[in-house]
């Protein structure tokens, strides 16, 4: 696991990740790069949460770094080996068996209630953790939860966040939601993979129109300075409007970046407030104040433009 692993003393020849989440992504090209011989099992396809674009990048680099990758596996069983272990998995319909030293498993926790006696103080719960509600207090009105044990959103950083939303409900009578969270994420690969707010496939699956907004790095100066151009940031807006939904950025220092747009969100500026703020320059977060400037340009429809041509010629 992603905590046993730190136990290693000795590099492993040949890994297998099984599971393509973020940490299984993070660990792999890790290992990689010390120079283990690396297969990546997913049953759908690499970090499968987030949209295909920009899982396709971090896909490249992995398979760049030499991680094989092993999409639509359904790892069957495990077996022990004179020289380890072998993992026998199921793939387009034809079984293969990959010997490897050590396996890693990154397919996700179960929360662990056993011994805190929930039920004796009529606390539920179940396979996903505590039950509570959007100001997380439990069925136990005297009793609120925080963290991985009561969240969707399973990071040390939204646990924080949970927990002083509890503080502020239980000590000082607050009023505060979990649902009114704006939680950002990275995947620290290289490069890294941030979002925060909705992905494009969520949006379509909720069926809210919305428009998007790209700048790719390879138009950045700091990125083609960097020679890393490889990524984008991508901002999607309602519908004729510069609210912004989400947003999700592929590139070095990504976790970083994505901080501009979480705030943006939490403050309700819309992308073209973000266009008007002066970034320096060259650095990879002007790719945000760029993706601003999209938005606004839509903003001349033939009818402004056409506006903006008179007043000119009348000025002649």
């Amino acid at each position: 696991t992603n905590l046993s692993v730190f136990d290693l003393t000795d590099l492993p020849r040949r890994m297998a990740f099984i599971g393509a989440g973020p940490i299984g992504c993070e660990l792999a090209q890790a290992f990689a790069r010390f120079g283990s011989e690396v297969t990546l099992y997913e049953r759908t396809r690499v970090l499968p949460r987030e949209d295909e674009d920009a899982a396709e990048v971090v896909e490249r680099s992995l398979r760049r770094d030499g991680v094989s990758i092993v999409c639509g596996a359904d790892v069957g069983k495990v077996e022990a080996t004179p020289a380890g272990k072998a993992i026998v998995a199921v793939c387009g319909g034809e079984e293969s068996r990959v010997e490897v030293d050590e396996i890693f498993v990154g397919t996700g926790r179960a929360p662990n209630v056993d011994g805190l006696g929930l039920d004796a103080a009529g606390i539920e719960h179940g396979p996903d953790g505590v039950r509570v509600n959007d100001r997380l207090r439990t069925t136990n009105k005297r009793v609120y939860a925080a963290g991985d044990i009561a969240l969707k959103h399973k990071f040390t950083h939204a646990a924080d966040a949970a927990a002083r939303l509890v503080i502020r409900n239980a000590l000082f009578f607050g009023r505060g939601k979990v649902s009114s969270l704006i939680i950002p994420w990275s995947t620290y690969t290289d490069p890294e993979l941030a979002r925060v707010g909705m992905s494009e496939a969520e949006a379509k699956a909720a069926g809210i129109e919305f428009d998007v907004y790209r700048r790719e790095l390879k138009d950045v100066d700091r990125a083609i300075a960097d020679g890393e151009e490889e990524g984008f940031v991508k901002v999607l807006t309602r519908k004729g409007s510069d609210k912004i939904m989400g947003a999700a950025i592929v590139s070095s220092h990504a976790g970083d970046m994505i901080s501009e747009v979480t705030l943006a969100m939490d403050k309700g500026i819309g992308l073209g407030g973000i266009a008007s703020v002066i970034h320096p320059y060259p650095t990879r977060a002007e790719a945000i104040r760029q993706v601003g400037d999209l938005y606004m340009r839509t903003k001349l429809t033939p009818r402004v433009k056409g506006m903006f041509e008179w007043f000119l010629g009348m000025r002649r």
